[in-house]
């Protein structure tokens, strides 16, 4: 038997929830410690320098492989599968994410940069509107007709 869609993305939303939340928790106690806020560009600090890059890398690449592994999702796959090849995708999405603005924060902790305070605010605001929903599921994966009734009978 196939497994709940509401309850399979349920389970992703937890997931995104639990990383989104876990990053602004230790980007508000890294900032409450901290407490700085320098503005200036030191050329000295390799940090300077890796995390722009490692953000901007954790963004794009976060988009091309999530697109890549929808790209892969046959049509003729179960629901069930679907799903899974879904959340596989996603979390990959979330991860790429969640490691720049950790490298981020900890820069920040480092130097008290606010640069890398602010990369971190944007890739964490980016992976908060990638939260999941039906209607995203149902826009960026392939599905049947048969796979739409099936949705929507079990959604209920």
């Amino acid at each position: 038997m196939d497994p709940n869609p509401s309850a399979s993305l349920k389970t992703l939303s937890i997931i995104h929830l639990a990383l989104v939340g876990g990053i602004a928790v230790f980007g508000v106690v890294t900032y409450l410690n901290n407490g700085s806020f320098i503005a200036n560009a030191d050329p000295n600090d390799i940090y300077i320098y890796v995390v722009p890059v490692v953000g901007a890398l954790g963004y794009f690449l976060s988009q091309f492989l999530f697109k890549k592994q929808l790209q892969n999702i046959d049509k003729n796959d179960s629901l069930s599968l679907k799903l899974g090849k879904y959340q596989s995708a996603s979390i990959t999405k979330y991860a790429l994410l969640e490691g720049p603005a950790f490298l981020s924060i900890f820069a920040y902790n480092l130097s008290g940069n606010a640069l890398f305070l602010v990369v971190a605010i944007f890739l964490v605001v980016y992976l908060y509107m990638q939260k999941p929903s039906e209607r995203k599921f149902t826009e960026e994966v392939p599905l049947s007709l048969e796979d739409k009734k099936q949705f929507n009978n079990q959604k209920k």
